[in-house]
């Protein structure tokens, strides 16, 4: 299922099934010039969690430095793992995946909502979903394809898909 808007305004929801949940990536909020009304879909669509991948320049670009404490507002939880455009990899996701993992597995399993977003809703958003996915049980090949029947932009890059896999990049 996808939430969205009428198609001029870009911005979507796009879930998928997973772990007894709803798993859904999504581009940053305010990307396409309506932040208050991106964060009010994302509230209507009820995260328990939210996974930024943009950075803190990419929020501050686009109106969304306050994300933070827009959602905890409303009792959502917000982890920060910044990676490059088009990248797999930083020292906040290393640092942070696993404890972000594990809470959003375990939201999942309740039933609950996780959210991801990077800039543009794709890449990087879309290697956090199939790295979830494929943590919950998934094989990675098949959880890739269910993947892009929702999101067809969905890991951008070979080193995106291999970091969501699990497999170190070749140096």
């Amino acid at each position: 299922m996808t939430t969205s808007r009428p198609a001029n305004t870009g911005f979507g929801i796009f879930e998928i099934a997973a772990g007894g949940g709803r798993l859904a990536l999504c581009p940053m909020p305010g990307r396409y010039g309506d932040y208050p009304g991106d964060l009010g879909m994302i509230r209507v669509w009820g995260a328990g969690l939210v996974l930024s991948m943009a950075t803190e320049p990419e929020l501050v670009e686009y109106g969304a430095s306050t994300l933070p404490a827009d959602l905890a507002k409303h009792g959502t939880v917000w982890h920060h793992l910044p990676v490059e455009d088009f990248g797999a990899d930083s020292a906040s996701l290393r640092d942070s995946w696993a404890g972000a993992s594990l809470e959003a597995r375990r939201l999942l399993s309740d039933g609950g909502r996780v959210l991801t977003h990077c800039l543009g809703g794709c890449g990087r958003s879309g290697m956090a979903v199939l790295r979830l996915m494929i943590e919950l049980g998934e094989p990675a090949d098949a959880a890739l394809a269910r993947l892009r029947a929702v999101r067809p932009c969905a890991v951008e890059t070979e080193a995106q898909r291999l970091w969501a896999a699990g497999i170190a990049p070749r140096p």
